[in-house]
C-alpha cells in the first residue's frame, strides 16, 4: 500500500445540490420512518430532523432503539430526490443546500435538512460552548496541528502535511447525490481540470461511478488522494458500533473495487456515535482496517465536537491511530463563535479542519447578496471572484476545504486561489461578515 503522495491541489465535501423545500419536507416526513444505518440515504440522525442542539446523551436514548426497519422504500425516495435534482443543478457558487449532524458542538448545524433554522437556544449554546473546559484544554502530549513539519496554507502552498506525516491537497472535489453515470462524468472533468483529491462519500451512493472514472482516466493511482466514508452512527455500544463500522469499511472497498481501487488514502467516520463507548467502537474498526488489513493510510472524522474527539484521543485502549482531519461547516458566512474557534480547538488536538459548505448553503451560512458583494469588492484588487476570496479566507485561517460543482468553469475557479494573499485588514473585514 502506498503511504506517501504528492498531489498538486484539492480537498473534499458532500453537500447535496439545492432541492425545493417541498421535496425536503416530504423526505423529512418519510425518513422519520426509515431507520436503517444509512437511513433514507443517510440524511443524518433521526433527531436532527427536529432539533439541532440535542446533546450526545439525549441522542443515546433515542439511537438505542433504531434497529427496526420499515417498509419505506429508499429507492423510491432516491428517485424522488433525483427528479428534484434534475431541475436544480446548482453548485457551491449558487449556495447548494447542505446540512450538519446533531451534536454537542457549535460547529455543527443540521446539514441535510433545510427546514430547521438557528434559534436563540442554539445561539446561546454556541456562546456557552466557548467556555467548555473540555473543549479548551491542551491535551497532554499533543502539539498544534500544522506544526514544524507542516507547510501552512497561508504560505500559498496548495497542499499540507497532516499530523501522521502524509501530504494532502488543500482543495478537493466531493461527489454529491447523483447516479454513477453522472459521477463518472464529473470525476473525469475534475481530473481534467487538475483535481487530485477526491471525497467519494458513501452518502452520495456513487462510489462505483467515481472508481470507474479513475480507472478510465489514465491518471496514475499514485497521483491521487482518495477518501471514502463510513456511516455507523446509529449503532449503540462498542460491539455494535465496531461491527457496523467494519461492515462499512468492507462496503467501501467493494464499491471502489469497481475501478480497481484496492486501497484508500483516507477513510472518514461520517458521524459520531451516540456516546464515547460507541465512538471508540467505531474507531477500533477503523484501526483494524488501517493496521491489520493495510487498506487505508490515514483516518479522519466528520462533525466531531471537541469532547467527541477526546473520546478517541484519550482512549486508553487505542492502538495509537489519531484523526488527522475533522470535516466541519465553516465559511465566511458561518463560523461561530469566532472566525478561528473551531480551527484552534482542532489544532490543539493535531487535527486539520476541512470545511464543508465553504461557499454557503448550510444553516446559518447563507451568502447573502450583500456578503457576496463585499467579498467581490475585496477580490477586485486581485482579479478574483467573490467565491475565490471566500475560499482563500478559509485557507489563510489554516483550514482546507471541500467543494462541489457541476460546471467546468467553477472547477477551475475553485483551484485558482493560491496566487494571491489577503491582507490582515481584509481578513479582519471578512471575519466580521458572519
Amino acid at each position: 500500500m502506498r503511504r506517501s503522495h504528492s498531489p498538486s491541489s484539492i480537498i473534499s465535501c458532500r453537500m447535496p445540490p439545492k432541492v425545493p423545500g417541498c421535496v425536503w419536507l416530504l423526505l423529512h416526513v418519510l425518513c422519520l420512518f426509515h431507520k436503517n444505518d444509512v437511513a433514507a440515504f443517510s440524511l443524518g440522525r433521526r433527531q436532527s430532523y427536529s432539533r439541532t442542539t440535542t446533546t450526545i446523551n439525549n441522542n443515546n436514548q433515542n439511537d438505542a432503539t433504531t434497529t427496526r426497519s420499515t417498509t419505506t422504500s429508499t429507492s423510491a425516495l432516491l428517485l424522488l430526490l433525483r427528479a428534484a435534482l434534475d431541475t436544480n443543478q446548482k453548485d457551491d457558487h449558487n449556495e447548494a443546500t447542505t446540512t450538519a449532524k446533531n451534536s454537542d458542538t457549535p460547529w455543527l448545524l443540521t446539514r441535510r435538512n433545510a427546514i430547521v433554522r438557528p434559534t436563540a437556544a442554539l445561539t446561546a449554546a454556541i456562546a456557552a460552548s466557548s467556555n467548555n473546559p473540555v473543549s479548551n484544554h491542551q491535551l497532554p502530549g499533543f502539539q498544534p496541528a500544522c506544526a514544524a513539519t507542516t507547510t501552512l496554507p497561508n504560505q500559498q502552498s496548495s497542499s499540507v502535511q497532516l499530523s501522521d506525516g502524509t501530504t494532502v491537497p488543500l482543495v478537493s472535489f466531493g461527489l454529491q447525490i447523483y447516479d454513477d453515470a453522472r459521477a463518472y462524468q464529473l470525476t473525469l472533468t475534475a481530473l481534467e481540470c487538475g483535481y487530485r483529491n477526491f471525497f467519494a462519500s458513501v452518502l452520495a451512493g456513487n462510489q462505483r461511478g467515481f472508481a470507474r472514472a479513475v480507472r478510465d482516466s489514465g491518471v496514475p493511482r499514485s497521483d491521487l488522494y482518495i477518501c471514502g466514508s463510513v456511516v455507523s452512527n446509529r449503532a449503540s455500544g462498542y460491539d455494535q458500533a465496531f461491527a457496523s463500522t467494519k461492515r462499512g469499511c468492507l462496503a467501501n472497498m467493494e464499491a471502489f473495487g469497481a475501478g480497481n481501487i484496492d486501497y484508500l488514502d483516507q477513510i472518514m467516520l461520517d458521524y459520531p456515535g451516540p456516546d464515547c463507548d460507541s465512538i471508540r467502537g467505531q474507531w477500533a474498526a477503523f484501526e483494524t482496517m488501517q493496521r491489520d488489513e493495510k487498506l487505508v493510510t490515514s483516518l479522519s472524522v466528520s462533525n466531531f465536537s471537541p469532547s467527541q474527539l477526546d473520546c478517541i484521543l484519550l482512549d486508553p485502549q487505542s492502538r495509537g491511530s489519531k484523526p488527522v482531519i475533522n470535516q466541519l461547516p465553516y465559511s465566511v458566512a458561518y463560523h461561530p463563535p469566532s472566525a478561528t474557534y473551531a480551527i484552534d480547538e482542532n489544532q490543539k488536538r493535531n487535527v486539520l479542519v476541512q470545511a464543508w459548505a465553504p461557499l454557503g448553503g448550510s444553516l446559518g451560512g447563507r451568502f447573502t447578496a450583500s456578503l457576496k458583494q463585499k467579498c467581490a469588492q475585496i477580490g477586485q484588487a486581485y482579479g478574483k471572484s467573490w467565491a475565490q476570496v471566500a475560499l482563500r479566507w478559509i485557507v489563510q485561517h489554516g483550514a482546507s476545504f471541500t467543494t462541489q460543482t457541476q460546471k467546468r468553469s467553477h472547477f477551475v475557479e475553485n483551484l485558482d486561489i493560491f496566487d494571491f494573499v489577503l491582507t490582515a485588514e481584509e481578513m479582519a473585514t471578512l471575519d466580521q461578515l458572519a
